[in-house]
């Protein structure tokens, strides 16, 4: 058994920018349509939630890097993070090359300028 930490942080008005500038190729290169669809629901705080979403990616790939053959054996949309009924972020692995993970853990948090991720991942 193995276990190895993720850590990202990213400015939200990064996140607004891109996705005000490049529009759906953006959101679909990176995001899975529940994550579109989670953001999309959080109105005037969507922009808090896309970042979010990515410093978490960011944290999964920094957490199973030694997994990885090289940086481009995932894509974005193999990693998705979605909520249970009361709120808490989990992790879907969607890339059935990862299945060696038993068992990952994430914390996400944010404010008005940045969010941040937290990954734990055992294998």
């Amino acid at each position: 058994m193995e276990i190895n930490c993720g850590t990202d942080i990213i400015e939200i008005e990064r996140i607004k920018e891109a996705i005000e500038d490049l529009g759906k190729s953006f959101l679909e290169r990176i995001y899975t349509e529940k994550e579109i669809e989670y953001c999309e629901n959080k109105k005037n705080v969507k922009y808090q939630h896309y970042a979010a979403r990515f410093a978490a990616k960011e944290a999964v790939f920094k957490a199973i890097s030694k997994l990885l053959k090289d940086k481009y054996s995932v894509t974005w949309k193999d990693v998705e993070v979605i909520n249970e009924e009361n709120g808490r972020p989990i992790i879907n692995i969607l890339n059935e090359k990862l299945n060696n993970i038993k068992n990952i853990e994430i914390s996400i948090s944010h404010c008005k300028k940045y969010a941040i991720a937290n990954v734990i991942v055992i294998y």
